[in-house]
């Protein structure tokens, strides 16, 4: 599968926070939110999934509904994706519009490429091509150990999901032409205004 070019026609500024459940993803996007319209932006927060109507359809059958098999989660996640950017990400962008989501593609390929063992590249390209290459301008991983608010998931499983996350996250910063912050959160305080 080809991979399209990203766009570079794009005016606004686009902030992905990912990490585990519990890292304190919600509260950082509501304090950046915060900050930026302060100053002056227009600012669009969104989720995912959950970000539209059909995402949360999506969510609700995911993450309440009758189990998902790997590659069904993967690809419903994708679509979620691909009609998210189209749809809210892309046109508010586009206005130049500073958009923030709490979780981004690098969800999936920890969540299902690892830890639904798909692989990390499968993921990777499917993301890549629902999005048609929009990439965030800078993604904050926020990390949290897992003794410190553990998972209903279970310990194993967040443990696994917080070093695909952190693998993940310097790997972007190694080979990407986006930013990467990686925050260790380590407690709920509340990096944002203490920065």
């Amino acid at each position: 599968m080809s991979q399209p070019e990203p766009s570079l026609s794009l005016r606004g500024v686009f902030i992905a926070f990912e990490g585990g459940d519990g890292a304190g993803k919600s509260t950082q996007v509501r304090l950046l939110r915060e900050y930026l319209e302060e100053l002056g932006h227009t600012v669009v927060v969104t989720r995912e999934p959950g970000g539209t109507t059909f995402g949360r359809t999506v969510r609700e059958l995911v993450l309440h509904g009758d189990h998902v098999a790997p590659r069904a989660e993967a690809l419903l996640f994708a679509a979620d994706r691909a009609h998210h950017v189209e749809t809210l990400i892309r046109p508010a962008l586009e206005r130049g519009d500073v958009v923030i989501t709490d979780r981004y593609m690098d969800s999936s390929i920890a969540y299902q490429g690892t830890g639904r063992h798909l692989g990390v590249n499968e993921v990777t390209q499917l993301s890549r091509w629902a999005t048609q290459g929009l990439a965030p301008d800078l993604t904050v991983l926020l990390d949290i150990a897992a003794e410190v608010k553990p998972s209903p998931r279970g310990e194993l499983e967040i443990t696994t999901v917080n070093q695909v996350y952190l693998d993940q996250g310097r790997l972007e910063v190694a080979v990407m032409d986006r930013g990467t912050a990686w925050l260790d959160t380590g407690t709920y305080e509340s990096l944002l205004v203490e920065h």
